[in-house]
């Protein structure tokens, strides 16, 4: 096989991937331009848990979100979630460089967690579960995207909407009615506290069984919540 063929046999796949991530890259524009002011329907981790589900037999796995504004979440829900994965949230524009420094693991080369908010939320809205350069590199891009289109309030929204508290419990008003049987804007600082407190890792921790780990971890977002200067901090910031 001479060089011209074995050029054209790759032109055509070339030309599909091409198109494919245009297509792509197409929707996520899309995507942020439409959601900076219209509710999240779905994310893809959603879709990723769902399809998971069917692929093992689950059909009774429904993964969805109860859509609220942040007028219909309770403050200390909005502190607690800051207090306890990205306290630096309302002045980086995207990426806490402090933590990004712990990403790599010197000594063994793995990736560690180090992700702020507005990474977590354009992960979870856009991209696919999981750690890989490829997929960190995809979420530093889209939060570029957010951070330059969305406000640092509709970053917050979004991610409550979207977060997952527990196997197929997705969003903190699902979450609030399916742990607590109320509505999200009626939590307290210790329930919003708890529910922060099985984000690190939702299939692990879980909110109506908490560890004693996770008790820990509740009372020291509630003190973090507390230094950071409860809801002065949010109206201060014009998060709620």
């Amino acid at each position: 096989m001479n060089k011209i063929t074995r050029k054209g046999l790759w032109r055509k796949p070339l030309l599909w991937l091409k198109r494919a991530l245009i297509l792509l890259l197409s929707l996520w524009v899309a995507g942020i331009l439409l959601f900076s002011f219209l509710p999240v329907p779905f994310s893809a981790v959603m879709v990723e848990r769902q399809v998971s589900a069917w692929l093992t037999g689950d059909f009774g796995y429904v993964a969805h979100s109860d859509w609220v504004p942040m007028s219909e979440i309770s403050s200390p829900m909005a502190l607690a979630v800051m207090a306890a994965e990205d306290q630096k949230f309302p002045e980086h524009w995207g990426f806490d460089v402090d933590a990004i420094q712990s990403v790599l693991d010197k000594e063994s080369g793995k990736m560690r967690g180090a992700s702020t908010l507005s990474q977590q939320t354009a992960k979870n809205l856009f991209l696919w579960d999981g750690r890989s350069w490829v997929r960190k590199g995809l979420e530093a891009g889209l939060t570029v995207g957010i951070e330059t289109v969305w406000t640092k309030r509709r970053i917050l929204t979004v991610y409550l909407n979207i977060v997952e508290f527990g196997d197929g419990v997705f969003g903190v008003e699902q979450a609030s009615q399916h742990f607590f049987h109320k509505p999200a804007s009626r939590l307290t600082a210790s329930q919003a506290a708890l529910l922060a407190a099985v984000l690190p890792n939702p299939h692990l921790f879980k909110v109506n069984a908490p560890s004693a780990y996770v008790l820990r971890r509740q009372q020291w977002i509630l003190r973090q919540m507390s230094q950071l200067g409860g809801e002065s901090f949010l109206q201060e910031h014009k998060l709620h």
